[in-house]
């Protein structure tokens, strides 16, 4: 039998009493009817010991595991391809510095530059980047992001969020052409509003404000965290969590309350022109 391993959130529990049970990544329990086989032998195994005997009716209690997806043979957590690994930053320090430690760590190599307002797309894909991320520290100015909405045309994967007041918005990752865009994030949410046109105009600005919402160190944190797992899952070709698809999923964040709400968006279809009437 070869060694097998749970997967990352599933666990085993011996509950006094009534046998043992598994922990879903989930959070939930289910009972395990192991019949016969050993229960110290199953734990082993299942621990990762090669040493753990592997008789006939250990064998029916693994691959029942193995079915429910539990199981999963050793590997190596997949390692950021060196073809992905350039990555540009843009936008506010206070969101790029945590963004930037995060991508080191997980094996990108982050490169922290300005860019003019609004850029070209040539500009944005000036040193040959894999993937632009632009963080704001505000709302996004009419026109600033049009540019960066080409980058998938061009084979670079595009990732951004914004911050307005205390919401902030960390939107999907946009890697080929027909990915969601900024254009069609802006889109969606003032065709979901009746407020379209306040909306509209918060965005065109001016805005008068008071006391400035200043981004905590924990709120900056958890941004630069979301950024790059989705970065990371993309450049690994990981996986995505359950739940909305990464490159279909708008994600609001209460910057006061630090909880995350998933949506779903998806692309804006092209108009087509209206056609010419005879006569």
């Amino acid at each position: 039998m070869p060694p097998n391993r749970l997967v990352p959130g599933v666990e085993v529990v011996a509950v006094p009493g009534r046998g043992l049970a598994v922990r879903t990544a989930e959070g939930g329990f289910l009972g395990v009817r192991t019949g016969h086989a050993d229960e110290n032998a199953l734990l082993s195994l299942l621990s990762g010991d090669h040493a753990a005997p592997a008789d006939e009716e250990l064998r029916r209690v693994v691959r029942g595991f193995e079915e429910a997806g539990y199981l999963a043979d050793a590997a190596r957590r997949p390692r950021w391809p060196a073809a992905r690994r350039a990555v540009r930053l843009l936008g506010d320090p206070a969101l790029t510095g945590p963004l930037a430690a995060h991508l080191t760590a997980l094996g990108a190599a982050p490169r922290t530059t300005p860019a003019a307002s609004p850029p070209e797309t040539e500009d944005l894909l000036d040193g040959d980047p894999a993937a632009v991320v632009w963080c704001l520290d505000g709302p996004v100015p009419d026109g600033l992001w049009d540019a960066a909405d080409r980058l998938p045309e061009h084979g670079v994967a595009w990732l951004r969020c914004h911050r307005e007041g205390w919401q902030a918005y960390v939107e999907p990752l946009a890697a080929v052409p027909g990915d969601v865009t900024a254009a069609h994030v802006r889109a969606r949410r003032l065709a979901a509003t009746p407020a379209h046109r306040e909306l509209a105009a918060y965005w065109s600005g001016p805005r008068t404000s008071g006391e400035p919402v200043r981004l905590t160190v924990p709120a900056a944190a958890l941004l630069a965290a979301l950024l790059a797992d989705d970065l990371a899952r993309w450049a690994t070709g990981a996986p995505d969590a359950p739940g909305v698809p990464a490159r279909r999923r708008l994600r609001h964040v209460d910057l006061r309350a630090l909880t995350v709400t998933d949506r779903p968006v998806l692309p804006v279809p092209a108009v087509a022109p209206t056609p010419k009437r005879d006569g």
